[in-house]
């Protein structure tokens, strides 16, 4: 396969030939379709299209827009699920809200050493609570680059987020989140 080419995964398209027979390694079609006759798969009586199904990917991926972001019980909208308090309560899909490294403050009770290392002073004789860690005052802690391919660690995530998010189903890149994430 080429560079960049998209591979295709089974969704709602069934691969290869149906049987009318199912044996090993075989589906029936008929078979399914009486088996579960109010499966929203089933091909005669289902709602779902392999567009739909792309769409609703789509919405639940990056908040698409479209279509998907209307189909009850995922609770995507306009890119922004909200899970009612659940779990997350609100999670945006876009990272519109993504932080610079540059505006992280650092110090002590309980904020960072740096935008990429955590504080590792100790809280102090009998306390376990990080509001209580002085600032880091050692050597600077400089973030080593990451391994492997990319931009590297040090990208900041207010930076990298509008590629990222911008990424659709059957887009990816293998080896990049999104084209130009490799630094080219």
């Amino acid at each position: 396969m080429a560079s960049g080419a998209a591979t295709r995964s089974a969704t709602v398209v069934p691969f290869g030939p149906s049987s009318p027979r199912p044996s090993l390694g075989r589906r029936g079609d008929r078979v399914l379709q009486a088996c579960f006759p109010a499966s929203p798969l089933n091909p005669v009586t289902g709602d779902y299209t392999e567009g739909l199904v792309e769409d609703v990917g789509n919405a639940v991926f990056r908040g698409a827009g479209g279509p998907g972001d209307s189909v009850t019980n995922i609770n995507v909208s306009n890119g922004v699920v909200n899970d009612g308090g659940y779990f997350f309560g609100s999670y945006d899909l876009n990272f519109s809200d993504a932080p610079d490294l540059g505006d992280v403050e650092a110090g002590g009770e309980g904020l960072p050493a740096g935008a990429c290392v955590p504080n590792p002073t100790s809280p102090g004789p009998g306390s376990v609570n990080p509001f209580d860690k002085p600032i880091y005052t050692g050597p600077p802690i400089i973030p080593a680059p990451q391994y492997g391919s990319g931009i590297g660690a040090l990208a900041s995530p207010s930076d990298t987020s509008p590629g990222v998010s911008s990424g659709r189903l059957h887009d990816y890149i293998k080896g990049r989140s999104y084209a130009g994430s490799d630094g080219r």
